[in-house]
């Protein structure tokens, strides 16, 4: 009996090790199936950037062997893309970094303290993620128009602190929820009050999910087009997706040059991506657990 129960187990143990293989086999084949439907359409546009509008229409998916740095030359000379770079950055760090100051404090005290009010309050916040962007446009620019604030850094920051302030609340709240007790004993047995300890205990140890947060609230108000092309529709202040939006209507057909304007917005959401993206999936399943 027992080397037929042997057999039987070996036979067994054999079809669930094949079962796995295959099954792990065509797992990695639909992942990479999905990966390069984003990886190509960024490579497309990245070869292209370096041909001539010619070759983007002629030779579209032929490989820029002999690499052309005219359009680049272009962008920064003649549209002047160098100032649109620095008006998007000021805007969406600035904005970043207001949404993660109010926010985490916000969050910090709805996941620490109990008072009266509080279940409204996260109903409230839940509720205005149901409030589409469009419908809040006209009284946000009548507003803006009142305090002199269009066509300036501030008309387009404020807004998107705003729009981008509930989320952040609500995931970093969801972190804090999971901070042991102790920690915060242990701060105010040490002498810490409330300001101190939210610096020196809830925001080092919540630095996972302010990373998820920043690179999320970056990303929209870095791509934010319709804010930017009413709220900011100057030159001086205008933000490098706006002026994507204009150079089909200013240089005709110049696909090159689009090509390159299109790599040059996409590039620093991947390097900011590539530094924090370790602290994304930590800091936004460790928020799920509680909230």
């Amino acid at each position: 009996m027992q080397p037929a129960i042997r057999n039987g187990r070996e036979i067994q143990h054999t079809k669930t090790k094949r079962h796995f293989n295959m099954g792990t086999t065509f797992m990695y084949i639909v992942l990479t199936l999905w990966a390069l439907t984003t990886i190509y359409p960024l490579f497309w546009i990245v070869n292209n950037s370096f041909k001539v509008s010619r070759d983007v229409m002629n030779k579209s998916f032929s490989l820029a062997l002999d690499p052309v740095f005219v359009n680049y030359t272009t962008a920064f000379e003649r549209i002047n893309i160098g100032r649109s770079y620095i008006n998007s950055l000021i805007m969406s760090c600035s904005t970043v970094l207001l949404v993660l100051l109010f926010g985490g404090l916000a969050a910090y005290v709805l996941a620490r303290f109990t008072f009266k009010g509080k279940r409204f309050i996260y109903s409230l916040l839940y509720a205005t993620l149901l409030v589409p962007a469009f419908a809040t446009v006209v009284p946000v620019y009548e507003l803006l128009i009142k305090t002199s604030l269009v066509n300036t850094y501030w008309g387009l920051i404020l807004p998107q602190t705003a729009g981008n302030l509930t989320f952040a609340t609500l995931v970093i709240a969801g972190y804090m929820t999971t901070i042991a007790k102790e920690l915060e004993e242990a701060a105010f047995i040490d002498g810490c009050n409330r300001w101190q300890m939210f610096l020196k205990i809830f925001m080092p140890v919540s630095r996972p999910v302010f990373a998820s947060a920043s690179i999320f609230v970056f990303l929209w108000s870095y791509n934010d087009l319709f804010s930017a092309l009413i709220f900011v529709n100057k030159e001086k202040v205008r933000p490098i997706v706006a002026l994507l939006n204009e150079i089909s209507s200013q240089y005709g057909t110049d696909f090159g040059l689009m090509a390159t304007a299109v790599t040059l917005t996409v590039m620093p959401i991947l390097l900011i991506y590539l530094f924090i993206s370790k602290f994304i999936q930590k800091g936004l399943t460790e928020g799920a657990v509680k909230g």
